[in-house]
């Protein structure tokens, strides 16, 4: 089982590459049990848009 710390490190991995079989299904199974993993995963989005946009606007 996935620590909470390794849940959302792989979380940011997935915005760059394409997580392994092994990788989604104990993300998955960790954002079942976890409510604020799963709450980070649905805001991950837009946080990375919000970023995203501050960055061009230096």
């Amino acid at each position: 089982m996935l620590k909470c710390h390794q849940a959302t490190r792989l979380m940011s991995e997935a915005q760059e590459r394409s997580l392994t079989a092994g990788e989604k299904l104990s993300l998955r199974l960790h954002t079942l049990i976890c409510a604020a993993c799963h709450n980070f995963q649905q805001q991950l989005p837009v946080l990375r848009r919000l970023s995203r946009t501050y960055a061009r606007r230096k």
